[in-house]
Order: structure tokens, then sequence, then C-alpha cells
């Protein structure tokens, strides 16, 4: 009984100095020699080769990594697969956070598995940047820890729309769109361009993500003879429209968002009919010129031969390095808080992606896109250089 008396007495002693305070435990999510990040998506499953994006990021911080880390800190990458299943989105998100200990986060692929997950990451003050799904609810209100590099959904929509109407001078425009929060952004976003010029699309198809006989809804759309068709919907669902309509000899303008935007794959999945498609992307293109896309490059061909160097792979690199940027930044005295600073105070930054300006109101950052079209054997045509939604109503809050 002395005994237990004394320890609680020198306990005691050690709160009142400070000495066993929270501050000076172990920080969460790091220690003098790691820092640990996670990133949730389809490593399997029908959404697997998204899975690209967490593999692209694995590669970025090895490279962080074999230079030495970051002021002495390694990076320790957590990759864990949700299968496109919300559900699962967060369950894999809770062992990170509870059993994994994560500083942050990076990416995540699929908006209503980022969406379901969205409020347990912020209660537990996890650093998320660039979750791939860029949905007006992931981002909107304000969330003081969540950070997008990539344009809306909506703003993709939009921008490709106004490229189909003012550049190809089309004016029957269809929409094909997944029943769920990516495929209505598509449909705002188109019918929000439509409407600036007067316009409405001549059908509006809804499909649910795991329908595969979609000959119904394709014949619908051929019926109100449109010179160019929407698909916002995954690569899957894509495919099966394209391969059903030429079964009818219905060959209007394909367009999809940066999602179905992975070409040589494309190409590959739909026998070569993704030739000619038109769709936005928020990544400069693979065969780039530019200096950090040729330093990529080469370091996936040396790193990670097995994987193939493409859009979504590149994604994985895009949303990691604003971490690594302000990780740096900050210096040894690392915590949350710092690397908020940071973050917010990001203006006119650029990698592979689009240019980002992020404030501690503002931290959508992005509204611009750029426009490719399939070509021969996959190869990406650039139609459209990086243009932003001058429609974009979240730049006015």
């Amino acid at each position: 009984m002395k005994l237990s008396r004394w320890v609680l007495i020198v306990m005691a002693a050690l709160l009142a100095t400070g000495m066993f305070a929270p501050s000076a435990m172990a920080a969460r999510g790091f220690d003098d020699k790691e820092v640990r990040v996670g990133q949730f998506g389809p490593l399997t499953g029908p959404a697997a080769p998204w899975g690209a994006v967490l593999r692209g990021s694995a590669l970025r911080f090895q490279l962080v990594n074999d230079e030495g880390g970051i002021h002495g800190r390694k990076i320790k990458y957590f990759m864990r697969d949700d299968q496109y299943n919300p559900a699962q989105t967060v369950t894999v998100v809770k062992e990170l956070i509870e059993k994994q200990d994560i500083f942050a986060l990076v990416g995540g692929v699929a908006g209503a598995g980022s969406i379901a997950a969205k409020d347990y990451i912020t209660r537990n003050k996890i650093i998320w940047i660039g979750p791939t799904a860029s949905a007006r609810e992931l981002v909107f209100p304000l969330n003081p820890y969540l950070f997008c590099l990539t344009p809306l959904y909506e703003d993709e929509a939009s921008i490709v729309t106004k490229y189909l109407v003012e550049t190809e001078k089309l004016k029957k425009i269809a929409l094909l769109y997944q029943n769920d929060s990516y495929g209505q952004a598509g449909l705002a976003g188109m019918r929000q361009r439509l409407a600036k010029y007067g316009m409405k699309a001549v059908a509006e198809i809804p499909v649910e993500p795991t329908e595969r006989d979609l000959a119904s809804h394709i014949m619908k759309i051929k019926n109100e003879g449109p010179e160019a068709v929407l698909l916002w919907v995954a690569p899957t669902t894509a495919v099966i429209s394209l391969k059903t309509a030429a079964n009818i000899g219905f060959k209007p303008l394909w367009v999809g968002g940066t999602p179905l935007a992975d070409y040589p794959m494309m190409y590959k999945i739909s026998g070569g009919l993704w030739e000619g498609v038109v769709n936005t992307s928020y990544v400069e293109p693979p065969d780039s010129t530019l200096p950090i896309v040729a330093k990529y490059r080469e370091a996936q061909k040396k790193y990670m031969p097995e994987e193939r160097w493409g859009l979504f792979f590149m994604g994985g690199l895009l949303v990691a390095d604003p971490l690594v940027d302000a990780l740096k930044r900050v210096g040894k005295k690392l915590s949350t808080e710092a690397v908020l600073k940071q973050l917010n105070a990001m203006k006119r930054y650029k990698t592979i992606g689009p240019t980002i300006n992020w404030s501690k109101d503002q931290h959508q950052g992005v509204d611009s896109a750029m426009i490719w079209k399939c070509g021969p054997g996959g190869k990406t045509i650039v139609l459209q250089g990086w243009t932003s939604n001058e429609l974009a109503t979240w730049k006015k809050k």
C-alpha cells in the first residue's frame, strides 16, 4: 500500500512538471525515425485498375526514402484494399488510424467510400490530401484537414461539354451516368454548361454501377439521335456501353472524364473501340516532356518495371507530392498544425497536374482540366491544354 501511494505521488509530480504530459509522449503518426502515411483504394474487385493510384504514391515515397527521408524521417506507407466498397473503406480507414497510427492520408479512390469515411477521418484530425474522388460533398463545406487537388467531377463535365459545343459545334448531347455521387456530379456539370447555351441534353440515362446489360439504355439514347454521348460511369460500364452500341451500329462521339482516360487500358479492354473517345484529364500526358514527368517516368522504369506507366499511376504521384513538399518545408519540428499551415499557404503549386491554390478558407484549389483524345493503339492526343471552368459556383463562395 505504501509503495502504491508512493507511485501515485511520483506520477503526480511528473504530471505537474509536464514530464509525463501528453505533449511529451510520442506524437500521433510519427516519431524521430518515420512518418506514417496511408491510402485506400481498389486493389482488387471491379475497379482494380484504379488501384494503380496507390502504387504511384508508393513510388513517390520510395524516392523520398532513397534520398534519405525528410529531416531524418523515412515515410512508412500503408496501402489498403477497399475493393471499391464503401463499408470496406470505413473498415480499412479505421484500421489505418487506430492500429497503424497514421499521420496523414493521401489519395483515396471512389466517391462513395471517401464520403463514407470522411467524418471519421476528420474527427481524428488526420490530414487528407488529394482524394481522387472529386466529389463536392468531400470538399464542401470547408474541412480543415482535407485538401483537394483535382477538379470536381462537375467541373470536368462542364469543361468538356463546353468543348463539345464551342469547338466541335455539336448541338445534340446525351449522358449515361452512374447513379451515385460521381455520376450525378457529371449530370450537374453538363446541365450547368448546356443551360448557358439555352440547351438541354437529348437524353439523361442513369445506370446502376453493377448493371451489365445496357441494351435498353443504349437503345433509348440512340433513338434520340445524339451527336455525342457523355459517359460518367466506371470503366467496365463504359466498355460495355461501346460494345453494345457497336452491335447496333450506333457510333456517336463518346466522351468521358478522367476516370476513363487511361487510354492504353481502355483501348485494350474495349478491343480498340476506345479509339476516338474524348476525355478530360487532371494529369499531364504520360509521354509529356516536362522534366518532372520525365523524372517520375524513369523512376517507374527503375523501381517498378512491372507497373504500367499511365494516368492512374501518375495520379498516385500527384496526390503524394504536396505532402512531401509540406513535410520538407516544416522542418524537424513536425506537427499536424505545422503541416496544415504549409498546405494552407500553397499558391501556384504545380507538379504533374493542374496548378494548385489553397488557403485556409479554400481547400478545393483546382478548377481546370486538359482535354485528350484516344489515338491509335491507345496513344494520347492532346486536344486542349489546361482549361478552367469559369462557371464553377464554388469559386464564388
